[in-house]
């Protein structure tokens, strides 16, 4: 495909093992909810605040994702957010991205709310993805420049067109100051819109607003396994994506999703509430 040097059948295949690896991820991280559910403990620890959890299942899930694709993709480098690395630097090549459990509060807290994100990027960027939610066994995946897909049914994002009829998703950060001002910007915007959603899991918002459920998105702070795979998945399915770097009017951090119909405007509500200085 254009852009990224590989041809389709070369992203099929990192679409299908994205797709199978997460698939097995997820299989682990749900039977471990189920235990979790039915009173079994799970080792928790914190990260960079007490609010910012990590789960013996995290680890888990990610030691098991990087053995499936050390075995299938032999020497290409994996960047998880427990295991850390530089898989995003690999120059020219195909690196690995991962998120083994997004929404780890909603997970520890029992709601279903969470996925197994894993992404395969060149020169850092995406070109082929899987976010698989461990309790509802939804598949969303994406090849760039071949489209993005639910289950296998294709996605295409919404037709809103009026900012005031838009439903809109958010996130916000574990630093406490961080969180008041962003409380401050989502104040400024809740008047503009018809409402705003907040799911506690970037990738699976993302994808929401692939599906039309969501008509746009936006949060400060996010890591390269949060959007990883699920901003392919959204662009794919036509909506405008600005990732952290790409939009200064927003926020050197800014990670932005909106269905074509609604972009600017919700852009410029943002920056008008004061979004850069979030």
């Amino acid at each position: 495909m254009a852009g990224v040097g590989v041809d389709e059948a070369t992203l099929n295949d990192l679409k299908n093992t994205a797709e199978q690896v997460a698939v097995e991820a997820a299989h682990l991280v749900r039977t471990a909810w189920v235990r979790m559910r039915s009173g079994g403990e799970v080792a928790v620890d914190t990260k960079s605040a007490e609010t910012d959890v990590v789960t013996a299942v995290d680890r888990e899930s990610e030691e098991l994702v990087r053995a499936r694709l050390e075995r299938l993709r032999p020497g290409e480098p994996v960047l998880g957010e427990e295991g850390g690395g530089a898989g995003h630097d690999a120059a020219g090549g195909v690196a690995w991205v991962v998120d083994p459990i997004d929404g780890t509060v909603n997970f520890l807290y029992g709601l279903p709310t969470f996925a197994v994100s894993i992404a395969a990027q060149i020169d850092g960027v995406s070109v082929a993805g899987a976010v698989v939610e461990p309790v509802s066994g939804r598949r969303w995946t994406a090849i760039r420049g071949g489209g993005s897909w639910l289950d296998g049914a294709r996605l295409s994002v919404s037709a809103a067109d009026r900012l005031d009829l838009a439903l809109v998703g958010m996130g916000f950060s574990y630093a406490q100051d961080r969180r008041v001002r962003q409380g401050k910007l989502t104040a400024d915007l809740v008047g503009r819109v018809r409402d705003i959603r907040r799911r506690g899991a970037a990738s699976l918002d993302l994808c929401a607003v692939a599906a039309g459920w969501l008509d746009g998105y936006f949060e400060h702070g996010l890591h390269r396994w949060d959007w990883a795979a699920g901003a392919l998945v959204a662009q794919e399915a036509g909506a405008t994506v600005l990732l952290p770097g790409e939009a200064a009017d927003l926020g050197e951090d800014a990670t932005f999703a909106a269905t074509p119909g609604v972009a600017a405007e919700l852009r410029a509500a943002l920056a008008a509430g004061g979004a850069a200085e979030v």
